[in-house]
């Protein structure tokens, strides 16, 4: 909805900033007259940082998460424990479980979870891409991280499944993260305890 009498670079700007997660209208509107009379500076920053972002920030080839070069700094850390693969949905629950501090193995990042209405199955989130990387490494167990909401729980047992065939071990988060919760969103304790809890 573009405000009354709005130039049109500013009508641009607020949908774009409603493309964001939780930004509606007035969130956009509010957002974009700020920048425009008060910061003008931090727009630009803002606006470099976005571009600088988009062009300059890739997929890991390893494990899928978000990096500057082919391979991130985590699958390339001989301190690592390359037996063990934690199964995440996407780089920001990837980040949750780092800053937990208590998990030193590697990661496989799905970009997604398995959503049958909405048409995305097992080869739209990196399914066999995973496969592929158990059987190759020496990875012993798999941690299925995925998040605790009915997609991740149909995920969750998709990964189980086509991991049965393969000699591994695989575990779920215990369920000290809340039903329904995203792991990017639970406390760093909750998400230390689920991991040692695993089963």
């Amino acid at each position: 909805m573009k405000p009354a009498d709005a130039p049109d670079a500013l009508a641009a700007l607020v949908e774009a900033l409603r493309r964001l997660p939780g930004v509606g209208v007035k969130s956009a509107q509010r957002m974009a007259y700020h920048l425009l009379q008060h910061d003008r500076d931090g727009a630009l920053r803002l606006s470099h940082a976005l571009d600088h972002a988009v062009h300059g920030i890739r997929h890991c080839e390893r494990c899928h998460t978000f990096t500057e070069q082919p391979v991130c700094v985590t699958c390339l850390d001989p301190a690592r424990d390359t037996r063990l693969l934690c199964v995440v949905e996407t780089p920001a629950d990837q980040a949750a479980v780092e800053r937990t501090g208590t998990y030193r193995g590697l990661y496989f990042v799905l970009m997604g979870r398995l959503s049958p209405l909405d048409g995305v199955g097992v080869q739209d989130i990196g399914l066999p891409e995973l496969m592929a990387r158990v059987r190759e490494d020496e990875v012993r167990e798999v941690i299925v991280a995925t998040n605790f909401t009915a997609e991740g729980e149909i995920t969750a047992h998709a990964v189980a499944e086509a991991l049965r065939a393969l000699d591994v071990r695989v575990t779920r988060l215990a369920r000290g993260v809340p039903i329904g919760s995203e792991l990017e969103y639970v406390d760093l304790g909750t998400i230390a305890h689920a991991f040692s809890e695993r089963r």
